[in-house]
């Protein structure tokens, strides 16, 4: 357990930190290393003064460095083990070089090379970080967690590593996520890196080529499941209530079994999301709403396709019907513009095995009369786009290249300018390309990804694709919640957070600019959702702040910068 006091200058808003560590043990320490950029001062103070080469750096200088570095690397999967090495040996500088370079780092700290470290997790292994809360100890929960150098933790980031982006079960690999996400905090929402905590809960893997891996560092034994497994999460829950009772929880990359369950069972319990039901929902619906309103037409108007019915789907159909009720629809108007397409194909009725999150949006069999099908009887993606005319579609199915060529030309021959939203996550899950979607459409397609791709030219165009990702959101959404004090997490706070992030959008009718703001503006984003949380939360009644607090003074506080704090001893 490491303890620091932080004092801030009221007029520059300089930091000073009291530190209780000297010599080689600062320099080892990733929050308070400055590597060559110790001044003469503190090098004195703090026992420094030999172990540093004798010339005083600043963070510039240090930067310019560390980006020539990255450049010199040949593969995205070195560049990230070179970034995930300065985070563990400068954070300053890290989330500096992440911050000037943001369109370059964050594909490679996050989305899709992320997905190629967990795969690679026990292979390129270099230091410790975060906590593995395996089975066999789970009866010691409290023990690991006391064993974490945080004293005080705002948010927690924990997976299970069974369903890593679409790439299934990676078992301890998965803590590369959490470890991501929490980068993600801090770099687009100013979250303090001091007091964010990566958990990989470890209850086996099912994956046979981890199991016979010689180098696999997680746990050898087939994934625990049924009550076991709730036990398990159990203990973890309330060990973190009892050490950290105010802390954000985020549920990620678990599977659809257990990700609706897990988030039920504890969002009255304690302040959680799961950020690939609720997160992924938002980012969404903030996208869908931009576009829409590039077009100049309403929400309520649309009709939407969703290819993957899964927690992911059906989490962003829930919110976009939500807001077509806000737009003037009843509930179930607003449920009969839904067309939910899964592996058995058309949810609807009659059809066997519909899980509970998915049978509000099942389609009546009288809507269908007179429909148009497949062979053998089949109401699969083709068969909705040719007789339901959706305006909107969606992919977060993890099935490469399902948005055909046939489906995207059918869906823009009635749609002048058809909304397309391939968003599985890795690059090689994505539904279709788009640059495949924009020649379908002759241009006229509204495109938003999961992934980064780059722009598209288009007779004589230049044709943005933002990334619709999850990182637009869950920052500010955190950064939002903590400012406020809030209790819990509410469907009301995603909405706030969609609303913000489409009043944000430069297509504001221009259907030729970007769906949403470039990666640049992201810190400045996340604080307008962050203010649009937290005025939720208070309207709410789940914050612990009044109504006429100064929010925005409150956000600004928390919205941590990279730049070196003074240090001084104990």
């Amino acid at each position: 357990m490491i303890d620091f006091e932080i004092a801030r200058d009221a007029q520059t808003g300089r930091e000073t930190w009291s530190v209780p560590l000297k010599g080689p043990l600062l320099l080892n320490h990733p929050l308070f290393n400055k590597g060559t950029a110790f001044p003469e001062d503190e090098r004195r103070e703090l026992g420094l003064l030999g172990l540093l080469p004798p010339h005083v750096d600043s963070l510039d200088a240090q930067l310019e460095r560390a980006y020539a570095a990255f450049q010199r690397k040949e593969t995205d999967l070195e560049r990230h083990i070179y970034l995930r090495a300065l985070q563990d040996e400068n954070e300053v500088l890290f989330y500096r070089l992440m911050q000037d370079y943001i369109g370059e780092m964050m594909p490679i700290v996050y989305t899709p090379t992320v997905g190629e470290a967990c795969q690679q997790f026990s292979h390129i292994y270099r230091h410790p970080r975060g906590l593995f809360v395996a089975y066999p100890q789970r009866d010691d929960v409290d023990a690991l967690l006391a064993n974490t150098p945080q004293r005080d933790v705002d948010v927690i980031v924990v997976t299970d590593g069974e369903r890593i982006l679409g790439l299934g079960d990676q078992g301890a690999g998965g803590m590369g996520i959490p470890i991501g996400k929490l980068a993600l905090y801090t770099l687009c929402g100013g979250i303090h890196p001091a007091r964010t905590l990566p958990v990989l809960l470890d209850a086996g893997t099912d994956n046979e080529a981890l199991l016979n891996d010689p180098l696999y560092m997680g746990w050898r034994h087939p994934r625990v499941r049924g009550a076991e497994y709730d036990e398990f999460v159990e203990r973890f829950v309330q060990a973190v209530m009892r050490r950290y009772p105010n802390v954000l929880l985020q549920w990620e990359d678990f599977a659809q079994a257990n990700a609706g369950p897990l988030l039920e069972r504890y969002r009255d319990r304690l302040c959680t999301f799961n950020d690939d039901i609720q997160g992924t929902a938002a980012v969404a619906t903030g996208t869908v709403l931009a576009a829409i309103k590039a077009t100049g037409a309403r929400l309520r108007d649309q009709i939407i396709a969703v290819f993957g019915a899964g927690s992911a789907g059906c989490g962003i159909s829930e919110q976009l019907c939500a807001a077509m009720v806000r737009d003037g629809l009843s509930e179930a108007e607003a449920h009969s513009r839904f067309y939910l397409v899964d592996r058995p194909g058309l949810l609807r009725e009659g059809l066997s095995g519909l899980l509970p999150f998915q049978q509000p949006f099942a389609q009546p069999a009288a809507r269908l009369a007179g429909w148009r099908l497949g062979q053998a009887g089949t109401v699969g993606l083709a068969e909705v786009v040719s007789n339901a005319h959706p305006t909107v579609l969606i992919g977060v199915s993890g099935v490469t290249g399902a948005f055909t060529e046939e489906v995207i030309k059918a869906m823009a021959s009635r749609v002048p300018h058809p909304i397309v939203l391939p968003l599985s996550n890795p690059t090689s899950r994505c539904e279709a390309l788009p640059a495949q979607v924009l020649a379908w459409t002759e241009g006229r397609a509204l495109v938003a990804t999961g992934s980064p791709f780059a722009d598209v030219a288009w007779e004589g165009r230049t044709i943005p694709i933002p990334q619709c990702n999850n990182s637009y959101i869950f920052p500010g959404l955190g950064l939002g919640i903590l400012a406020a004090g809030a209790r819990r997490v509410t469907p009301g706070m995603f909405m706030a957070a969609a609303q913000a992030l489409a009043d944000a959008s430069p297509a504001s009718g221009t259907p030729d600019a970007p769906l949403l703001p470039p990666l640049t503006a992201i810190r400045s984003v996340s604080r307008c959702i962050a203010l649009a949380v937290a005025k939720e939360a208070i309207a709410a009644g789940l914050a612990a702040l009044p109504s006429n607090a100064d929010l925005e003074r409150l956000v600004d506080e928390r919205m941590w910068t990279p730049a070196y704090a003074r240090l001084t001893g104990i």
